[in-house]
């Protein structure tokens, strides 16, 4: 048999495998089969060189018509299988809308973000406006705008992330009391919740964590101002029927400073063996105190004219005694079979 005439064979045999293909897996089968490296055509083709001058220009002319013609039913033949593959597909995988969903777990507010929200909603009820700050500051709003000036020992106290460029992870909410008080003039009323950062971590610290800190400056404000506002925000988080004392307490940009204590919510003082208050009667809750004259001197506020209070609570204790959480470590650690209890 000529050569030409076993090309014709060839491509006989190949139209035929195309148009018998079920799917586009046979489909590619035959294309390997008759156009692939190892393909008899293909190995006619690179013969060619070899017959004789004569014959080489009619062969590669039919072999080359043949190519063209498988290519072209496989392409046809490719492009109708696919598209009754995709419409099988579609069937099968179809979602039935008028069937009930999958119903995923429902979420909750975070214990810390539950109690962050009660205080902020009690002091915006009061008046106060909600104020933010960055949480990588300059050691000016940090520290020295505070009355913390370079090398004071309230500096390591901190125990402070430093950063490049000057700039520390703030220690704590009250670098936004300065930045609210340059913004303009009293009266201020403002309360700060925010992440702050020290290096510190046991069951009762950890190296991030929260604040929310609070600044009030007016005329004729004094210390039973600040004793009945911070009384009555504990009773809105803890509960009615709570006693509140005060505490002396050395705070760098307050005078005189306080430390507010809460009557224990749990046993009331009557337990030695409360888990909450460990049988002391009390729960240490935040630091607080009248502005320094010195920090509203420093934001251009005349202290002969006005007062001011400032007070700072961690949210993250807090929750810890509203909901007797132990570690303070498991509010961080994701687990939901903690979070799931709240």
């Amino acid at each position: 048999m000529s050569v030409t005439g076993r090309i014709e064979e060839v491509k006989s045999e190949a139209l035929r495998a195309v148009a018998g293909a079920g799917s586009t897996a046979e489909l590619e089968n035959a294309r390997v089969k008759y156009l692939g490296r190892s393909a008899e055509l293909t190995d006619i083709k690179k013969s060619i060189g070899k017959l004789p001058p004569e014959d080489r220009k009619e062969v590669g002319r039919v072999s080359n018509v043949a190519s063209r013609e498988i290519e072209s039913a496989l392409a046809s033949r490719t492009k109708a299988l696919a598209a009754a593959e995709r419409e099988a597909r579609l069937r099968e995988e179809a979602v039935d809308v008028t069937l009930p969903g999958v119903p995923y777990p429902k979420g909750h507010l975070h214990p810390t973000l539950r109690v962050i929200d009660e205080v902020v909603d009690f002091f915006v009820g009061l008046g106060y406006r909600v104020a933010e700050g960055p949480e990588a500051e300059t050691d000016y709003y940090n520290f020295t705008a505070l009355n913390i000036p370079p090398g004071h020992p309230a500096r390591s106290e901190h125990d402070t992330f430093f950063l490049d460029e000057g700039l520390v992870l703030r220690t704590h909410t009250s670098p936004v009391q300065i930045r609210t008080m340059l913004e303009g003039e009293p009266p201020v009323y403002v309360v700060v919740p925010g992440r702050t950062y020290r290096r510190d971590s046991d069951p009762t610290h950890t190296p991030m964590f929260h604040q929310i800190e609070g600044l009030a400056v007016d005329r004729g404000l004094t210390l039973a101002h600040l004793k009945g506002t911070l009384a009555a925000m504990a009773r809105h988080v803890f509960g009615e029927g709570l006693k509140v004392r005060l505490r002396p307490g050395y705070f760098q940009f307050v005078e005189p400073g306080v430390e507010m204590d809460l009557s224990c919510f749990v046993c009331d003082g009557t337990d030695p063996n409360c888990k909450v208050c460990k049988g002391a009667g009390w729960l240490e809750m935040l630091g607080a105190g009248m502005v320094d004259p010195a920090v509203l001197e420093e934001v251009g506020y005349d202290p002969e004219e006005y007062t001011g209070f400032a007070f700072g609570m961690g949210p993250d204790r807090m929750a810890m005694v509203k909901y007797g959480i132990p570690d303070l470590r498991m509010f961080f650690e994701g687990d939901l079979r903690f979070l799931k209890q709240f």
